[in-house]
């Protein structure tokens, strides 16, 4: 069996140590990045004189035919192939001869294989960056729809404040506007290209790194050759990036689960959006919103496992990196099915803004409200809230309603109205607040950042 290593060792390698090192089934999905690469490298030996005009062209030629091939599921991978860049550079050399094989001059699998992962990072957080846009958008455009519906806002899981429908909604969207200027920060952090570090040293050879990164459209080229080969910071920061984008998904789910119960009754799932049960005919699951769930564990161990990979690897190379690309590759591709399933969801849930209503519209959400009222009218706010507890207190007590009470406290006898079902929503008035005039100019900021960042991905 031939490999790129067969010159140094006297016999094959052993059939236990190719099935355990042998990264082809999973960085196959690498292909089109390292043809890529591989393009920018041929133009760059054939600029600095260390391949002829003819030779970049034999090579280039054969560099598409093979991506035809893999494309049409019609490359043939044979068993020397270790990983993706072995079979394509073995591809080349059969159809370029002598020209295909000085593909691999001034060049090593790991400034190859670091080059190929950062294309791929950078490309995928892109695409990622949409798609949350995307569910921004729709987080949006519920919220619009929503008007002046209102629900109760939670501390605790208990009932605190009655918010506007928009407001709670659009708080999801902040946490994802978050995760978007990750996605986008990371991506500034891996545009460097690390083509031409070679395997830990760099080159004897005239080779031009700039030129290979300015090919690639990388913002840079790395400045140590042996950071280069070694860094996975950016696999690392993208995991992290990914991981709080799956948390804000899970916690987005787990309202949803909330929400859609018989127990709540504020959203009912539509049906192209929730599953059965096998067994109980009655059952309508939101099972989207339970797996955004689960997912985030998932996507958890595969940050922290990877963190543990890096955490005690000597300069430069090793190949323990290997392990950089099934938990990235796996992360990407939760999020994305994640994020789009979550976005089908939201734009297909119907709101149930009577229940939600009537849930927000207890006495005791007001109870803020007429603290306040006591604060307005000069009393200290410790006081103040001593004083309505202890009505609250006294009407679960039974001993009358908290209506009642307050009508006849001489404090608060003109307060009574704030009990008023819908009043108390109206009273957030302070930027940034779940109340109507904040939660209008809440509405045109969101839009406007959306937007922005809309253009900043298009």
């Amino acid at each position: 069996m031939s490999t790129l290593w067969h010159g140094r060792f006297d016999g094959d390698p052993a059939d236990e140590l190719m099935a355990y090192t042998a990264s082809i089934g999973f960085d196959a999905r690498l292909a089109s990045d390292d043809i890529a690469g591989s393009r920018a490298h041929v133009r760059m030996l054939g600029r600095v004189g260390l391949l002829a005009d003819t030779e970049v062209d034999e090579v280039l030629a054969a560099l598409d035919q093979t991506e035809q091939e893999l494309a049409a599921g019609e490359f043939d991978f044979a068993p020397g192939d270790e990983d993706i860049h072995t079979a394509i550079e073995r591809r080349v050399t059969e159809l370029a001869g002598p020209a295909g094989a000085k593909l691999h001059t001034g060049r090593s699998r790991n400034d190859q294989v670091a080059t190929d992962l950062r294309l791929f990072a950078k490309r995928e957080l892109a695409a990622i960056a949409a798609d949350l846009i995307a569910l921004q958008q729709v987080l949006l455009e519920r919220a619009v729809d929503a008007g002046d519906t209102y629900l109760p806002g939670y501390t605790h899981l208990q009932r605190a404040q009655p918010v506007l429908l928009a407001h709670h909604l659009l708080a999801h969207g902040w946490a994802l506007a978050r995760d978007v200027d990750r996605l986008a920060d990371a991506r500034v952090r891996l545009d460097v290209s690390p083509l031409g570090a070679g395997a830990v040293a760099g080159s004897s050879l005239p080779l031009d790194p700039d030129m290979a990164a300015a090919e690639l459209g990388f913002a840079a080229r790395f400045d140590n050759s042996m950071d280069a080969v070694s860094d996975r910071d950016f696999a690392a920061e993208s995991l992290f990036s990914l991981t709080m984008v799956a948390i804000h998904l899970s916690r987005l789910g787990e309202e949803i689960v909330f929400w859609t119960s018989e127990e709540a009754g504020f959203a009912t799932l539509d049906d192209a959006y929730a599953t059965g049960s096998s067994m109980l005919p009655q059952k309508k699951n939101p099972d989207i919103a339970e797996l955004a769930r689960a997912k985030a564990g998932r996507l958890i161990g595969n940050l922290t496992g990877f963190l543990a990979t890096l955490k005690g690897l000597p300069l430069a190379y090793n190949r323990d990196l290997q392990e950089d690309k099934e938990p990235l590759f796996d992360s990407f591709d939760q999020v994305r099915l994640g994020v789009r399933a979550m976005t089908g969801l939201m734009s297909s849930i119907a709101f149930n803004a009577d229940t939600m209503a009537d849930a927000a519209d207890a006495p005791t959400s007001a109870a803020t409200d007429l603290a306040e009222y006591l604060v307005a009218h000069g009393m200290p706010f410790r006081e103040a809230h001593a004083v309505v507890g202890d009505l609250v207190r006294r009407s679960l007590d039974g001993e009358a309603s908290l209506t009642d009470l307050v009508q006849a406290d001489p404090r608060l006898g003109a307060a009574a109205e704030l009990l008023t079902p819908g009043v108390p929503v109206t009273r957030r008035t302070t930027p940034g607040g779940a109340g109507p005039e904040p939660v209008a100019a809440q509405l045109e900021k969101f839009r406007a950042r959306l937007n922005a960042d809309a253009n900043r991905f298009a």
